[in-house]
């Protein structure tokens, strides 16, 4: 059996006879938080500002076509997560429906994403704790808190602080997703509370013009530009509900759970980030919080807010990284069952006696320090949609040749249309990936082309399925 068609049997994807378990302790609350959690974070609180940069008040509707793009994809997640309930999101999807080589490919593009979104969020994260402390009359000098792109040395606090997501996850699952779900509800509350005190500054002449750069993205001006520019990056801010996918082993009751994670998540945080593009533009010319590192709090303090402004830094600080946190979570159970799969050496798959996957959370935080503390974030931001577009095309895919390759499979959740969500969600990713800047999608080839060289040299001889045929030829 060719490495380039064979495929892993749904029914085993688990693989409960083969490697070690994870712990079923996670119910539909942490799952919600969880999605969240991830969702609400960088994107809404720091990422508006370069998404209204690139669009201007045309931002909205960035934010409405990949809301509506990640909107087809969590569809075809939540049939394929209730489906197929096992750790892997995209991965072990591919791994089912398009053969061990595809899902390779997958696989290696989530890590590359979970590593730089976790990198990004960290980042972000960064500009507010600073702010916030020089609101408190605590100035740290340009070297500890900016990389070299800005005049730095290294970003300190950005790398303190996957540190700190990093022990919390040792500490074990269900504990980490309950301290996350306790502080997704400040980080939701903030933004409400960004809605009505900005709705009273409405001005609706500061949509005019309303499309300033045109709506495809283009380059010719050196810098990304277009409606299209800022949906590619804006993008960001929507995809954290394929991180509750990542849990599907460790749910209790996955056919509910997941399906309600999933597309509650995406719905909660596609009205909230909205109104809240909606109203910061009303209240302030999009110029004028577009370069701020804080723009959120840059809106509240020029309204004459400053005490707010604080707590809305404050509870960035405080909540944004539960976004690292459900990012990194997700990043390690890839590694986890890429390892139990026999594509990554499977000492990587080893768990401790909380049902943590040690190795590659530590080394998921090296990695992710080390990107954070030296890279810009809208170049991260961009590098970590590539992965995901790409992985969220392989879901869309299997969700149609599943459909009709199995037709008579119980299903607990059934998208709608199927033809039609998967074709959007493909066509969707697709476009916002070319929509990307030409250097973001060199450094994506380069990582492949890395990933393929890694496959052909270890994955492919030392996969579980590779070994089981082989043993099937000796006998």
């Amino acid at each position: 059996m060719s490495f380039l068609t064979r495929r892993k049997a749904i029914d085993l994807a688990d693989a409960p006879e083969h490697g070690q378990k994870l712990h079923r302790t996670l119910s539909w609350p942490h799952l919600v938080g969880l999605g969240v959690g991830a969702i609400v974070g960088t994107g809404i609180y720091t990422l508006i500002g370069v998404g209204a940069e690139r669009a201007g008040p045309a931002v909205i509707l960035a934010f409405l076509i990949a809301g509506l793009v990640c909107v087809c994809v969590a569809l075809a997640y939540a049939e394929l997560a209730t489906l197929i309930p096992a750790s892997g999101s995209a991965y072990t999807y591919s791994y089912t429906v398009l053969g061990e080589a595809i899902a390779w490919l997958i696989g290696w593009s989530l890590i590359l994403e979970y590593s730089v979104v976790c990198a990004a969020v960290a980042v972000g994260w960064s500009g507010y704790a600073v702010g916030f402390l020089q609101s408190a009359g605590i100035n740290l000098p340009i070297e500890l808190v900016a990389g070299p792109h800005a005049g730095g040395l290294i970003n300190l606090p950005a790398i303190l602080i996957v540190a700190a997501v990093a022990g919390m996850l040792l500490i074990g699952t269900r504990e980490s997703a309950s301290v996350n779900a306790f502080l997704v509800v400040f980080k939701v509350l903030a933004l409400v509370i960004f809605i009505a005190l900005t709705i009273p500054a409405f001005n609706s002449g500061n949509f005019e013009p309303f499309m300033p750069y045109g709506f495809a993205a283009s380059e010719a001006t050196g810098a990304a530009k277009g409606v299209m520019a800022a949906a590619a990056i804006i993008f960001f801010a929507f995809y954290g509900f394929d991180a509750v996918s990542t849990a599907a082993e460790e749910t209790k009751n996955p056919g509910r759970d997941l399906t309600i994670g999933i597309i509650g998540s995406m719905v909660v945080c596609t009205a909230l980030y909205m109104a809240v593009a909606a109203v910061a533009i009303g209240a302030m010319p999009f110029g004028e919080f577009a370069a701020s590192g804080e723009p959120l709090a840059h809106v509240l303090r020029t309204l004459g807010h400053p005490q707010v402004a604080v707590f809305i830094g404050a509870v960035a600080v405080i909540a944004l990284p539960t976004v690292i946190l459900a990012f990194m979570y997700g990043q390690s159970r890839i590694y986890f069952v890429m390892a139990r799969d026999g594509l990554l050496p499977q000492r990587l798959g080893s768990v401790n006696k909380r049902g943590v996957p040690v190795t590659v959370t530590v080394g998921t935080a090296v990695v992710v320090s080390a990107i954070a503390g030296f890279f810009p974030l809208s170049e991260i931001a961009e590098l970590a949609n590539a992965g995901t577009l790409a992985a969220f095309t392989a879901v869309g895919a299997c969700l149609i040749i599943l459909r009709l390759r199995e037709p008579e499979r119980p299903r607990v959740f059934r998208a709608p249309a199927f033809w039609v969500v998967g074709s959007l969600a493909i066509a969707g990713c697709l476009y916002l990936f070319a929509s990307l800047p030409s250097l973001t999608q060199q450094r994506f080839l380069i990582w492949n082309v890395i990933g393929i060289a890694v496959y052909l040299a270890y994955g492919a001889r030392k996969s579980r399925l590779a070994t089981q045929a082989k043993q099937a030829a000796l006998n």
